[in-house]
């Protein structure tokens, strides 16, 4: 399959293009294919299983890997059902491909990954990475971040990501041929952006600080589930006391002996229910917690264009600074303090000949910082424009999912306690035959 499909794919992932070049070459690729992998290919992890072997420093370690599973949308609407392709890849692959379109797509919110060691957890669930009911909820989100990469308009159709569906040997190695890990900006130069930086874009910036309020109300929103979930826990477990009182008193009794034995009956299946409850629960809160993730692509997003902009302000400020020297240099007058201007004072002026040779060299970096200038206007111009249109596709992607999550858990609680009324409108009846 990957190498019949290879060449359908765009290739429009290559890093070796300048920003300027990739975004529109992007812009050019998304007009001519239209579709997204997502519509040519089913993907999914199928499964995921415990491997032991040596780490990179000779160490024997346990590990996780994760079935991907592929084929072709084709066949299945023609009604055959061909094996699929199947590769196994490890958490860290996945982390290598997200980090590549971090880099490679900086103007893009890249779907995040699911946490790597349990966060938020009630006091019941394990924080063990290799516990199988966690292992198996990333199962879920890692087939969820593919999906949300295959469906998403400019990510689907780099080739990187399509071998790492298709190619199992030899992905690593075209990952780090890009070179995308030389072109990842430090996070001290962004820091300096953000602090420097003199004209954002309002509405960036906007962005930014709800990224920031978006994942503190939802940390705030899976501590108070962690909680709820504790004393939930243990309301229904102390449920378990009744039935082990009705059955004792039930053994005393003789014409009140069945009722009172089928009602603990009842409490028994009750307090049992929770763990199916709260295991179903987890689902909606890792559903939250995607977008909590979500939060730091959103403002890896802001803080590009903080950069971008901080990279046009100052080429712009060298560009003015460049052509005041010019002005002093051929006026012979000093508008502001400098030792250049000190140094004139105490050991004379220059010749002319090195008055001319520094006023054609000023000509000549005045021209490149022109040329400088107008390529960091474009590049953010550019930026502004692409990132804008998938911040907006991601805002209405999010406020659809966050809505459809709420409202499923809503429904499931109000299905949980319509369980409970159940369970004692059982018990009255067994009550009343007594």
């Amino acid at each position: 399959m990957a190498d019949s499909g290879s060449e359908d794919i765009a290739v429009i992932g290559n890093t070796d293009l300048t920003p300027s070049e990739s975004e529109n070459n992007l812009k050019n690729t998304m007009v001519e294919k239209g579709t997204s992998l997502l519509k040519k290919m089913e993907i999914s992890v199928a499964e995921a299983e415990k491997r032991t072997g040596k780490n990179a420093v000779n160490m024997q370690e346990t590990y996780t890997v994760y079935l991907i599973e592929t084929r072709p949308v084709d066949a299945a609407s023609e009604g055959t059902n061909p094996v699929p392709d199947s590769l196994w890849r490890r958490y860290s692959e996945f982390e290598l491909l997200r980090n590549y379109l971090l880099v490679a797509y900086p103007f893009v919110v890249v779907p995040p990954l699911p946490e790597k060691r349990a966060e938020f957890v009630w006091h019941k669930l394990t924080a063990d990475n290799m516990d199988p009911d966690f292992v198996e909820r990333r199962r879920v989100g890692l087939e969820n971040f593919l999906l949300r990469v295959a469906s998403h308009p400019v990510l689907s159709n780099d080739k990187i990501f399509y071998s790492f569906l298709t190619e199992e040997n030899g992905w690593k190695e075209t990952v780090f041929e890009t070179g995308f890990q030389a072109k990842a900006d430090s996070r001290l130069k962004a820091l300096n952006a953000t602090f420097r930086v003199k004209n954002p874009d309002k509405r960036f910036a906007e962005m930014k600080h709800y990224g920031d309020e978006l994942q503190s109300v939802i940390s705030q929103l899976l501590r108070v589930r962690a909680r709820a979930a504790d004393r939930l826990y243990g309301v229904y477990k102390v449920h378990g006391n009744y039935g082990r009182v009705f059955s004792e008193w039930s053994a005393i009794e003789k014409e009140m002996g069945d009722g009172l034995q089928s009602a603990g009956h009842h409490m028994d299946a009750y307090a049992a229910s929770v763990d199916d409850i709260l295991e179903e629960e987890e689902h909606y809160a890792d559903q939250l917690k995607e977008y909590l993730f979500y939060a730091d692509a959103v403002r890896a997003v802001c803080r590009k264009h903080e950069l971008t902009q901080f990279e046009l302000e100052m080429a712009a400020q060298d560009l003015i600074s460049k052509k005041q020297q010019r002005e002093e240099l051929a006026t012979g007058t000093v508008r502001t303090f400098s030792l250049k201007g000190m140094t004139s004072k105490l050991f004379g002026q220059e010749t002319p000949e090195q008055r001319e040779a520094k006023l054609k060299m000023l000509e000549t970096q005045i021209e490149e910082g022109e040329e400088l200038v107008k390529e960091r206007k474009t590049e953010c111009n550019e930026y502004v424009k692409s990132a804008w249109v998938d911040i907006e596709r991601f805002k209405e992607q999010k406020d659809h999912d966050l809505r459809e999550a709420l409202i499923s858990y809503a429904i499931m609680q109000i299905s949980m306690c319509k369980k409970g009324i159940q369970v004692w409108n059982n018990a009255k009846e067994c009550f009343s035959k007594m």
